[in-house]
């Protein structure tokens, strides 16, 4: 089984899946914004709290997810690092010999470009909760999953 090793994220290496929101630092306010974006005008804003578990080492990634018509925010509200693994597309499915995994720290949030490929989240040493923000129609285009070749993340 591949072993991804993890990355710190960094707003140029994750650009081609989305924008990180990194809080601002101290001194003169610095705001930072990033689109959620919305491919289907009757869709409605989901705003949901998500629990997360730690990474487990002995369960590897068997598949990834993608939002086809909407961006996908998470916003850490209890949580220290986490774990973000990400894929190009290639023709409609993930790239597996392009993925790749990110620590964010906890004061990071992230927002995931339409379209873009990604793990389930998932914390990196105790459990937490994010506020999540997605637009859905109920329909089967809301979340279209693919599965991967296990793959282990080098916690």
């Amino acid at each position: 089984m591949r072993t991804l090793p993890i990355e710190p994220i960094t707003a140029e290496a994750f650009a081609p899946y989305g924008t990180l929101l990194v809080g601002p630092a101290a001194g003169p306010r610095q705001d930072r914004a990033a689109g959620i974006e919305n491919g289907r005008p009757g869709a409605s804003l989901n705003l949901a709290l998500i629990r997360s578990e730690p990474f487990a080492d002995t369960t590897p990634l068997g598949r990834l997810e993608r939002h086809p018509h909407s961006a996908q925010a998470f916003l850490p509200l209890a949580v220290g690092a986490y774990l973000v693994v990400v894929a190009p597309d290639a023709g409609g499915r993930p790239d597996e010999a392009g993925l790749r995994a990110f620590r964010v720290p906890g004061d990071t949030g992230i927002v995931y470009r339409s379209g873009a490929w990604h793990a389930h989240m998932t914390t990196l040493s105790a459990p937490g909760t994010f506020a999540m923000l997605v637009h859905e129609d109920g329909s089967a285009e809301d979340c279209v999953f693919a599965p991967i070749a296990p793959v282990g993340v080098a916690t």
